[in-house]
């Protein structure tokens, strides 16, 4: 058996495709789902979702949503979503460095919070990056 996993942003379908398992950024920590998992919905954090297929690890980037499991679908509702097969560490750590330049000199609520965000945003990819390199 496998999981049927489905990750929908408002303007595409980022992913359609079967899994051996799935880890989840979710807003309380990182979340596994295997198949025969109980039905659940969770708020998801920004950050990486680990896909398992054919025994090899792949990131997909969520911006944050919701996701429920029930009768081994996962469907995942998000802001936004990347697939990543291949990241270029040298320009992932560029932008983690102006992130976090950015967020230092954030005055305003508004400047500070999408400062945050994209900082957040940086440190998925890096950690992206970790999971292909691994």
């Amino acid at each position: 058996m496998s999981l049927k996993i489905q990750i929908i942003a408002p303007d595409k379908i980022v992913w359609d495709a079967d899994a051996e398992e799935a880890i989840l950024p979710s807003s309380t920590g990182q979340l596994g789902i295997l198949t025969g998992h109980i039905p659940l919905l969770t708020a998801l954090d920004i950050g990486v979702m680990r896909v398992k297929i054919n025994r090899e690890w792949q990131p997909i980037i969520l911006l944050g949503g919701f996701a429920e499991i029930e009768n081994d679908q996962l469907t995942i509702l998000v802001n936004g979503a990347e697939a990543i097969s291949e990241v270029n560490l040298e320009e992932v750590q560029k932008n983690l460095e102006e992130a976090t330049n950015l967020l230092s000199i954030a005055k305003t609520n508004k400047e500070k919070i999408e400062a945050t965000q994209n900082l957040r945003k940086a440190k998925a990819k890096i950690q992206a990056a970790n999971v292909l390199n691994n």
